[in-house]
């Protein structure tokens, strides 16, 4: 019998994988500042698409700390003891002054500037009526269909323009004359009686056509003039306050109302019932 041990010798050899499977995780690292940098990219997209251009510039103060003054704050106990030199608020108190204080990107209307929209709203609302009383919208008018015919009117920042015009079959005035055709006297007895509903200034042009041949002495200056003049007759036998005529002037041909200059078309009167506040 043997003494020593037949068992055979069993040798474990350690395979060692340097840096660990899948090459380590350096990839994980830079896959997760991808994702954030995605992220922030999204963010900031959509920061500029919801976002008001006020918004954007605050966004843009608080991550540019380099600047000492901001739209925002002005922060620390320095001259102006934390205010920013924009302050809506403190500052106008203390007497630097403001812009004018808003709700949120509206500015807030002060009592004298509502009641200003207010008068000028009543004043086109009665222009507005007085145009429609005189071509008969929704209803009969006051002149006739033969007077209508030389009517239209406008409303412009200066107030109702009433232009009385000549037509090819019938004239305002007797030929180059300043003696009115019954259906312009018609017009203005009307004009008076709308315009005495109002109290708004009135101002009174003429106008011609121009002449084929240029002439010597030019009649047409002389002649505007008196129409308007006519004109402001007119008015005033019709019940119109004198008091409230506050213009009258002839300009001759230099503003016709239609390209060919010597149409006749371009003789005409304007009548202008003014705004109350010019």
């Amino acid at each position: 019998m043997t003494t020593g041990s037949n068992a055979p010798t069993i040798i474990k050899r350690k395979k060692v994988i340097a840096g660990g499977g899948h090459h380590g995780g350096a990839w994980k690292v830079a896959y997760a500042d991808f994702v954030t940098a995605m992220m922030a990219f999204f963010m900031l997209m959509w920061l500029l698409n919801v976002t008001t251009e006020q918004q954007r510039k605050g966004l843009a103060d608080y991550f540019s700390p380099n600047i000492a003054i901001n739209r925002v704050s002005g922060g620390g106990t320095g001259a102006f003891g934390g205010d920013s030199i924009f302050s809506e608020d403190t500052l106008a108190q203390s007497g630097t002054g403001a812009r004018q204080p808003t709700i949120g990107d509206r500015p807030v209307r002060t009592e004298s500037e509502i009641a200003e929209d207010s008068a000028a709203a009543a004043q086109v609302a009665a222009l507005q009526q007085i145009e429609d009383i005189l071509l008969g919208r929704g209803g009969e008018s006051m002149v006739s269909e033969q007077a209508l015919r030389h009517i239209i009117t406008r409303l412009t920042e200066d107030g109702l323009i009433v232009e009385i015009f000549d037509l090819p079959d019938a004239q305002l005035f007797v030929d180059t004359t300043l003696e009115p055709n019954p259906v312009t006297i018609e017009i203005a007895g009307v004009l008076a009686r709308l315009f005495a509903t109002v109290t708004n200034p009135v101002a009174i042009t003429g106008h011609l056509r121009a002449q084929p041949l240029p002439m010597r002495d030019d009649p047409l200056w002389d002649l505007s003039t008196g129409r308007a003049a006519q004109m402001r007759q007119m008015l005033q036998t019709g019940g119109l306050n004198p008091q409230r005529i506050v213009r009258q002037t002839g300009a001759g041909d230099r503003k016709p109302a239609v390209g060919d200059p010597t149409a006749i078309r371009n003789n005409r009167m304007e009548v202008i019932l003014l705004r109350a506040d010019i």
